[in-house]
């Protein structure tokens, strides 16, 4: 399909929503790195510039994506996976490291983090292994090779280490669901939880010992029972199986996550309070969203955005500043912005006609609200604290960028819905 007739095609609902976030987001970028509008210069110095220039660059990268037919977006979904898990390899060999970790590829003064593309070409590869005819979800040999494909680029960013991308890719298991995966999955992610909460708070041996009472009640009703209706063996191999999940659970929080990812969750489990350590962004954050009321104080006039209270203000949590300066009411648009954006790509997805077309439209809904969920609940202080932007609103080339690719595939799959597939 020519671009003449994707631009009469095209949805422009979600292409408002974008305009609309993509602006609003770079006016929050101003408010966290301008003291006030008399300080506002042209030049690449300033990140509100350097976000700006982001900005226009995405309308070619959005006209590309208009001049590649769909069908190919199908057709090269395996090898820009392919690549993908080659870029992120190439970064413990020339990649840079920043903080701890090795996220980015530096090209003089400009940074690319290719686990923010990953989830394009992960979301591709998903939408085309599950579209091929003979590929039924709901077969085990099928599903593991579908979850490999979450698992393989999950791996490589752990190791960077970066567990806030990782965490993104679960939301990918949410669109499996859609297509066919078996309940089961969803009930063990929930026990897995929950016994990972209740382990915290309660500890390995306490919560051991209640399993033991529950699974002593259940050999009784069976043995009382004058005909057998459990399996015993499998009961058995179920609750050794949780058993030695949750003291687990105890090895890798104590041994394997660093302290201050420790900190961070005793700090939302109400353990631990450090408020001028690890707790301090969230705290801050907190106190910056409570002070801006129903209506807000004004733009460029919240009183903890201009100290710099809050850090790290203009990326991760920069919906501090949408509840300080615009308050309860501005915040409240904004999360129907997001809500209107996500409901309208699953709308969109479940009227496709290809199958490629509909999974990767899932995907995308899926990734938009794990990392609106996540980001906002790590504000709020409901979450804890890892690094993941909020669409359209954090400042970065590479989260603006890759959010803007996601999105218009499928408004360009959209937009050939009857044409050629």
């Amino acid at each position: 399909m020519s671009v003449q007739k994707t631009f009469v095609n095209v949805d422009w609902i979600l292409i408002l929503l974008y305009l609309i976030l993509v602006f609003l987001g770079w006016v929050n970028v101003v408010s966290a790195t301008m003291e006030n509008m008399d300080s506002f210069y042209f030049s690449m110095e300033f990140i509100y510039v350097k976000q700006l220039v982001w900005v226009v660059m995405s309308i070619f990268i959005i006209a590309f994506l208009f001049n590649v037919q769909a069908k190919y977006y199908e057709r090269f979904a395996g090898l820009i996976y392919a690549f993908s898990l080659v870029s992120l390899a190439g970064l413990f060999v020339v990649g840079k490291t920043v903080a701890g970790q090795t996220c980015w590829y530096q090209f003089g003064g400009f940074s690319i983090q290719p686990s923010e593309f990953a989830k394009i070409a992960t979301s591709l590869a998903i939408a085309k292994y599950t579209s091929e005819i003979n590929v039924d979800i709901s077969k085990l040999k099928h599903q593991f090779t579908v979850i490999l494909l979450i698992i393989l680029p999950v791996v490589l960013i752990v190791m960077q280490p970066d567990p806030g991308s990782m965490l993104v890719y679960s939301a990918l298991f949410l669109v499996l669901f859609r297509e066919g995966l078996p309940p089961i999955y969803i009930w063990v992610g929930f026990l897995a939880i929950l016994f990972f909460y209740l382990t915290l708070v309660f500890g390995d041996h306490y919560v051991a010992l209640g399993l033991f009472a529950v699974l002593s009640a259940v050999l009784l009703y069976n043995f009382r029972q004058k005909r057998s209706k459990i399996n015993v063996p499998l009961v058995l191999i179920i609750f050794a199986t949780i058993v030695g999940y949750v003291y687990s659970i105890s090895f890798v929080f104590n041994e394997v996550f660093k302290p201050h990812h420790r900190d961070r969750f005793n700090i939302l489990l109400g353990r631990q309070v450090d408020l001028k350590g690890t707790g301090y962004n969230t705290n801050q954050s907190e106190i910056a969203i409570g002070s801006g009321g129903w209506t807000g104080k004004g733009y460029l006039e919240g009183t903890q955005t201009r100290g710099d209270f809050v850090p790290e203000q203009h990326t991760d949590y920069i919906f501090t500043i949408v509840g300080e300066e615009w308050g309860f009411l501005g915040a409240s648009i904004v999360i129907l912005l997001f809500a209107g954006l996500i409901l309208r790509l699953l709308y969109l997805a479940e009227k496709q006609k290809s199958k490629f077309a509909r999974v990767y439209g899932y995907c995308v809904a899926s990734i938009f609200f794990v990392h609106f969920l996540i980001n906002v609940g790590m504000v709020l202080g409901v979450m804890p604290t890892v690094g993941i932007p909020l669409p359209f609103f954090s400042y970065g080339g590479s989260s603006l960028w890759s959010f803007t690719i996601l999105l218009f595939i499928f408004i360009k799959l959209e937009a050939n819905n009857l044409n050629e597939w």
